[in-house]
């Protein structure tokens, strides 16, 4: 695949995870919520302050055949900053999955 294809499925997974973030954080405004530029260094998704309050994760996103989970974790975790890491990926002709440190999904549920 060329790097321009592989680029434009990866944007088309980072607009997904942005809209449906915007759709289920209705406080939000348009612009809480950016995907980064393409061979942008960082997180995948940008949130302002009100956002990042409704949502502490840093977000790497990941639309590949063939993925490997421990590298895209650790780019993740290279970019998070003090949010909490997290990894939102598919393939072709999938659903979408997100994938946390358990203790860090553990902390999300009881609100911490």
């Amino acid at each position: 695949m060329l790097s321009r294809s592989r680029k434009a499925k990866g944007r088309v997974l980072q607009n997904k995870v942005r809209e449906i973030l915007l759709e289920n954080f209705k406080e939000l405004e348009p612009d809480d919520i950016k995907t980064a530029v393409m061979g942008e260094s960082g997180e995948d998704i940008h949130m302002s302050p009100a956002a990042r309050r409704l949502i502490p994760l840093s977000i790497e996103c990941k639309n590949q055949e063939s993925l490997n989970i421990w590298k895209s974790h650790e780019q993740a975790e290279e970019n998070c900053g003090d949010h909490i890491p997290c990894v939102v990926f598919k393939r072709n002709r999938s659903k979408t999955y997100i994938s946390l440190e358990f203790d860090k999904f553990i902390e999300i549920l009881k609100g911490s």
